[in-house]
């Protein structure tokens, strides 16, 4: 070490020493802690959505490409619907995170059981029934031994189709039940090989724009519309303006009632929390506006549903995004968000440990000086009570050993605050070397 560093107010070794082990501990806290908390979100998201052209796979376009701008890579996974989503969910196998669920898909027992969470309500999803003919139809009594098309069986709609045909006392053999596919359904209600086709999907799934704008096709108005809400709870009561489809041509010509199951996010209860605020809050980018059934900032939202929504996705359609979030890079601002407690907690150990350090600082350099006062203590107990034969071994010996002693002593790279008891030590080596010289003058005169 240069010379001018030998000396000076501290002695970084010392102090290294000092809080290294303090350091190390503290770091391997922050590490598990890390470990634990977890505060990045992983770096891909896999979203079940639904049949090719329906409103999941629109919207789930919508949130890969806003994930994507927090660098979450979002993988779409087509489906045929909410029974399918629900099954990919409840296997751990299927890789899947997240997916679109349709409310009445699953009773809350068993959501629960499966460890599944929503993240909220996103919008309603009516139940459009269009059919052919000329008159109008209002009860769903009048299908019977009619052809309806009801979906596949992997899609939410057979079986809330099924609920409403049993809660009109309709039996399944007096409805002739078909289950193709939207875009097979769309083709064969205009072709006329089926009766009816019932869909549940937003308003602006392009096969449903172009059935409410088809002619000889009607669509089929839910008059008990109120009832079904009351039987069903899943179920909303909506209604299709007159004119919202065209007004220039007065499409429909009236009010329409429909009853809507509403659509949701549904995770699995181990879904990163970070992901889940990004999905909320994509959420309230995507469905926050006005539509033909919502008015604006109506949804997202944590009404009731089967599946229980997840805390901080309630919180946050109530209160928007946390603080941090607002002002910071969301990457930065989750990171203090999810490890505020284990900041708080560091700042409560180290004040403490603020305290200790310096007296164990003062003990660690003080001990390279006072292990010498050992050594001087062992050189006294060598030349007590020597016998007078061994004398003069023993003194010169221990002359010797003080000298090796010294040599050492001179050597140490002490801080300037504590040369006093540097000199000190060296003023009792001194002081014990003075006694073995007077012991050995003494003998000598004796002889």
């Amino acid at each position: 070490m240069p010379k001018k560093f030998r000396f000076t107010g501290f002695s970084l070794r010392d102090l290294l020493i000092t809080i290294g082990p303090m350091a190390v501990l503290i770091a391997l806290l922050c590490y598990a802690a890390y470990r634990i908390v977890d505060p990045f979100p992983p770096s891909q998201v896999t979203l079940s959505t639904g049949q090719e052209n329906s409103s999941y796979a629109a919207f789930g376009k919508r949130y890969a490409q806003l994930l994507g701008k927090y660098g979450i890579e979002t993988r779409l996974v087509p489906s045929q619907g909410s029974l399918e989503n629900l099954e990919r969910l409840n296997d751990p196998d299927s890789g899947v995170d997240i997916a679109f669920v349709q409310s009445g898909s699953i009773e809350q027992e068993k959501a629960e059981e499966a460890g599944l969470v929503s993240i909220g309500s996103l919008f309603t999803e009516p139940l459009w029934l269009f059919y052919r003919g000329d008159r109008q139809l209002d009860r769903l009594t009048q299908l019977r031994g009619m052809r309806v098309n009801v979906g596949v069986e992997g899609s939410g709609v057979p079986k809330l189709f099924r609920a409403l045909l049993a809660a009109n006392g309709l039996h399944a053999d007096e409805v002739a039940l078909g289950l193709l596919d939207d875009k097979q359904a769309f083709a064969a209600l205009q072709k006329g090989s089926i009766d009816a086709a019932v869909f549940s999907s937003a308003p602006n799934n392009a096969l449903i724009q172009k059935l409410l704008r088809t002619s000889g096709i009607r669509l089929f108005d839910f008059a008990q519309a109120e009832a079904y809400t009351r039987r069903l709870p899943y179920l909303t009561q909506v209604t299709l303006p007159r004119g919202i489809v065209d007004l220039g041509h007065d499409l429909p010509p009236r009010n329409v009632h429909l009853i809507a199951p509403t659509a949701t996010l549904v995770a699995r209860e181990d879904l990163h929390p970070a992901l889940i605020d990004l999905f909320a809050q994509a959420a309230v980018l995507i469905h926050g506006r006005s539509g033909w059934f919502r008015r604006q900032g109506e949804f997202p939202n944590a009404s009731y549903n089967e599946i229980p929504v997840v805390p901080q996705a309630a919180k946050l359609y109530r209160e928007g995004p946390p603080f941090l979030q607002r002002y910071l890079p969301f990457r930065v601002a989750n990171f203090f968000e999810r490890m505020w407690i284990v900041i708080v907690a560091l700042g409560a150990l180290l004040l403490p440990l603020s305290r200790v350090v310096p007296p164990l600082y003062v003990w660690k350099v003080r001990s390279r000086i006072y292990r010498w006062y050992g050594q001087l203590r062992t050189v006294e107990q060598a030349i007590e009570e020597v016998p007078s034969d061994r004398r003069a071994e023993v003194y010169p010996a221990q002359l010797r050993r003080l000298a090796e002693i010294e040599e050492k002593v001179n050597q140490l790279s002490i801080p300037l605050s504590f040369a006093d008891e540097l000199y000190r030590l060296r003023s009792h080596i001194d002081f014990v070397r003075l006694r073995i010289m007077r012991l050995s003058d003494t003998r000598q005169l004796s002889s």
